[in-house]
Parts: C-alpha cells; sequence; structure tokens
C-alpha cells in the first residue's frame, strides 16, 4: 500500500488548551493571503484609496482639538494638542480596528468555515497584520507631526522610544484575546453584537485618548487605571514627548491582563470551533 502524507488527520482526542502553534506556521501562506486580501479590499473601490488612511485621523485630530482642548478646555499636559490627540488616536484606532473586526471572526466568516478546513485561528490573525499595515501608515503620519514639533524644541524624546514595539504587541495581543472571546460568545448569544458598536465607544471615553490621566479628579482615577489600555497609551506619550505618566507596573499590569485574555480566548476559541456550525 502506497504512503502518503496528510495535511489533517481527524481523530476524537481534543485539547482545549492546543494553541496549534505549529499548524498556524503550516498554513502561514494561507495567513499572508488573508491579510493581502483584507488591505486590497478596505479601498478597492474607492476614489481616494489609500489617502483615507490619513484622511480619517486627520479629521479626527482637528475634531478632538477643537471640541475638547478649544472649547471645553481639557488639559494636554503641556503636549501640543494636535500631537496629544494624534499620539492617542493612532494607537486607539488600532486597537479599535482589530477588536472590532476579531469579535466577529465566527460569524463574518462562516461562509469559509463551513466548507474548508484551515486553523480557524487565521482569520482574526490576519485581521491583526492587516490591521498592522494601516498603523505604519498612520504611525509615520504621527511621526511626520512629531517631528515638527520636535524641530521647533516643544517636545522632548527619550529612551522609552524602544519600547514601542513592546507597546504595539501588549495592544494587538490585548485586542485579539478581547475579540475572539467576543466571538466564542456571539456564536450563542447575538445580542453581544448590538454591545460593540457603542461598547467600543464606552471604552475609548475611560481610556486617556482625548485627555491625560492627570485631568482625571482623584475619585476617578483608579477607574481609568484598572483599564488596560491606558498604560499603553500613555507610556507610547511618554515616550515621545517627555511629558505625562509612565510607571513600569502600569505596564506589567496591562501585560498580565494581555497574557489572561488570550489564553482565556484561545481557550474559549477552541471549544467553539468545535460545533459553532451549529449555532451560527
Amino acid at each position: 500500500m502506497e504512503n502518503k502524507n496528510w495535511t489533517e488527520v481527524i481523530s476524537p482526542k481534543f485539547n482545549w488548551f492546543d494553541f496549534k502553534l505549529k499548524e498556524i506556521w503550516n498554513y502561514r501562506d494561507l495567513l499572508f493571503i488573508f491579510v493581502k486580501r483584507d488591505i486590497i479590499s478596505v479601498y478597492k473601490q474607492t476614489i481616494l484609496g489609500p489617502l483615507w488612511f490619513f484622511i480619517g485621523p486627520i479629521f479626527t485630530v482637528i475634531t478632538f482639538t477643537f471640541v475638547f482642548n478649544r472649547i471645553a478646555g481639557i488639559s494636554t499636559d503641556n503636549i501640543p494638542a494636535p500631537l496629544f490627540y494624534l499620539a492617542g488616536t493612532t494607537l486607539w484606532n488600532y486597537f479599535q480596528s482589530c477588536f472590532t473586526a476579531t469579535s466577529t471572526t465566527f460569524v463574518s466568516n462562516a461562509h469559509i468555515f463551513g466548507k474548508v478546513y484551515f486553523p480557524r485561528m487565521i482569520a482574526p490573525l490576519s485581521v491583526i497584520l492587516s490591521n498592522l499595515f494601516k498603523f505604519c501608515i498612520q504611525l509615520l503620519m504621527f511621526l511626520v507631526f512629531w517631528g515638527y514639533y520636535y524641530w521647533k524644541g516643544e517636545v522632548v524624546a527619550n529612551s522609552f522610544i524602544v519600547l514601542l514595539p513592546i507597546l504595539i504587541l501588549l495592544m494587538a495581543g490585548t485586542a485579539l484575546g478581547m475579540g475572539i472571546i467576543i466571538s466564542a460568545l456571539t456564536t450563542k448569544y447575538r445580542d453581544l453584537s448590538y454591545f460593540i458598536s457603542f461598547g467600543v465607544t464606552l471604552l475609548m471615553y475611560a481610556t486617556p485618548v482625548i485627555y491625560p490621566i492627570s485631568a482625571i479628579p482623584a475619585e476617578y482615577k483608579a477607574f481609568v487605571a484598572y483599564n488596560p489600555i491606558s498604560p499603553i497609551i500613555e507610556a507610547f506619550r511618554y515616550a515621545f514627548t517627555g511629558y505625562g505618566s509612565f510607571q513600569t507596573t502600569d505596564l506589567l499590569y496591562s501585560l498580565f491582563i494581555m497574557l489572561a485574555l488570550l489564553f482565556s480566548g484561545i481557550v474559549l476559541f477552541n471549544k467553539v470551533e468545535r460545533n459553532f456550525m451549529d449555532t451560527v
């Protein structure tokens, strides 16, 4: 009998704690195809195309500067208002895009999951990577603004800039963990999908995107401090401007929450993927 190398072996054994890292690596070509698809499809039939990567953040910064800085008079911790808001929205937009897309993984990809086998985690991972491309473009725009204010002497850089890859990893991991948890729960509780739209907005106001932590009244600071995204954004601002608050313990807290969310999310994701087609 001729020997064959099977790419997939079906067996009754199943382990919720199997992260399938080797299997994901074997399907890396499919992962990059999904990433390319996501990048191209977003602005494929638009007039301005990739320019929307810049237009959205610029108009957001203009609106935030006018409403929250000029009218409401909210402090920006001695950071020029446009740079302050651009720093917050650059990281926040990455988190929001990743979380929103990964939270609908099972529902959005049911037509693919029901036809062919591949590691289901490929789908949310492709979202994280494709949005990273968008983030890099917006980060480049932030660096242009930062370079201008640095040249004017209004901000200073420090050695914590080297933490930028870690901050991006923390933001991506947190978004992925939260997203796949919601995605797994949405297969059974569809009303969670309605919560996502306004839940993300509420979370933004609980994150120092439009205000610094120093501007929060003492009785509410703990509420914002428990948000694992807050230390990431504050550390990003501190690294590039020298202003704001930065504590190593805060980042360690964000790391702990990210790992907890990822572990819980993967376990729940593995459990749901076995029979989600019966409920989606």
